[in-house]
């Protein structure tokens, strides 16, 4: 009875001796050099694949959030608009409506319009956006970059505008500016342009040049005044708690609202860049894939070298009583030996680098003496990197994948072997 019970503990799946062999041909052995400098290369492109796969997807993820995050951050998740109309007359009901819903988080009337800005230096077209003063200063994204101070905003009728637009106007903050919008004054001969001074009393730099050359704020009572809008506004901003609930909670505000308005939220108001954003990043994981394709490729050429090298030690392995089952196995475990390490070393590489890719893109670009991620190119001040622990684990599972089927066809040619045929060329 313990014959049998030994002889199905040798027999059983992945037994020891199984493991033994398969360690064996993994260690660098003497005549074999070619075959191990292979699997070394195979093992160096898997964990690359892995790394430069994980670093690439924070670092886009990074640069995702943070543009999103920026215009978000000043636009808010959702808007609502008249669908006809110069207005929303009722917009302070409508606000504190909005305000008492669940998980709203900010609701801003305003009032907007094109305008034509003056400077000393030359006129240029921008975005005149009236608000509330507390409104205002509530934005953290203007406050984290912010000349001046919001204190007097409401008070004074005074402008606050973009670093890029104030650096191409050639003012600063003290300065005075013109501001020209063609709603004027109703006439009987029509709508005449309106023309007003304002000093500026703050200037941002929010990072993004849609905004930081393109954006004026004004006190909400005096815009709505300047552009011909008195006791109306033109929509109205709303930020959640929870930016991913902005379509849910789109579709339940539309059902509460009447015809006569309708809501977008941040996904629609942005598609553009968000769509190119997640085109952009998944054809670098398509691309940044094949990396890890080509590094599998090795694997199945050194084993398939190694399987014609050990043809004698296959032959006699069977003729002592292996299956090929137990043959299959042992190729199988030494190819996937080299992806499983490999990807995991390549985990550990990739988290290494995008968790501290700030610091090392600074360490680089002292070590070089040049600036490799200039602010007045990517309109952003560090390199951001956020880590998705779903594609992380996604990358890992497409690695394994193709480590463990990149062995399946070796392992294959391997347990097909004959003894008699293998010994006879020995």
């Amino acid at each position: 009875m313990s014959q049998d019970q030994n002889r199905t503990r040798n027999a059983r799946t992945f037994a020891p001796f199984e493991w033994m062999v398969a360690r064996r041909y993994l260690r660098l052995r003497q005549g074999e050099g070619f075959i191990s400098v292979i699997a070394i290369l195979s093992f160096i492109g898997i964990m690359l694949g892995v790394a430069t796969l994980i670093i690439v997807l924070a670092v886009m993820n990074g640069f995702r959030e943070e543009l999103l995050g920026r215009l978000v951050g000043v636009n808010g998740h959702a808007l609502v608009q008249p669908v006809g109309g110069d207005g929303i007359e009722d917009y302070q009901t409508l606000t504190a409506r909005i305000s008492s819903m669940a998980g709203v988080e900010r609701v801003i009337p305003i009032v907007e319009g094109q305008v034509l800005v003056s400077g000393p230096k030359r006129s240029v077209g921008a975005y005149l956006r009236g608000v509330n003063a507390a409104d205002l200063r509530s934005l953290a994204v203007l406050q984290e970059n912010l000349y001046g101070s919001l204190e007097r905003f409401g008070e004074i009728n005074a402008v606050v505008l973009g670093k890029r637009l104030a650096r191409r106007l050639g003012i600063k903050r003290g300065d005075t500016l013109t501001l020209l919008t063609p709603r004027g004054a109703n006439t009987p001969f029509g709508v005449t342009p309106r023309a007003r001074i304002y000093p500026v009393m703050a200037i941002f730099h929010v990072g993004m040049s849609e905004i930081d050359a393109g954006l004026v704020f004004l006190p909400l009572g005096e815009a709505q005044n300047f552009l011909n809008s008195e006791r109306r506004a033109h929509a109205i901003e709303i930020t959640l708690k929870k930016p991913e609930e902005a379509r849910l909670f789109r579709e339940t505000l539309a059902a509460e609202l009447d015809e006569t308005l309708r809501v977008r939220d941040w996904t629609q108001i942005h598609a553009t860049l968000a769509n190119a954003l997640d085109v952009e990043r998944n054809v670098m994981f398509i691309i940044l894939t094949l990396i890890i394709l080509v590094a599998s490729l090795n694997v199945i050429s050194s084993m398939i070298m190694l399987v014609k090298d050990k043809r004698g030690e296959i032959a006699m392995l069977r003729a002592m009583g292996a299956t090929r089952g137990a043959v299959m196995r042992i190729f199988l475990m030494t190819g996937s030996s080299i992806g499983v390490v490999g990807t995991f070393a390549g985990l550990c590489l990739g988290l290494l680098f995008a968790l501290n890719i700030e610091t090392i893109r600074q360490g680089v670009s002292a070590l070089l003496g040049a600036n490799l991620f200039p602010p007045e190119i990517y309109f952003l001040s560090r390199l951001p990197a956020e880590l998705d622990v779903y594609e992380t684990v996604l990358v890992i599972f497409v690695s394994l994948l193709l480590s463990f089927t990149a062995t399946v066809y070796p392992a294959f040619r391997a347990a097909s072997l004959e003894p008699a045929a293998a010994l006879r060329y020995e």
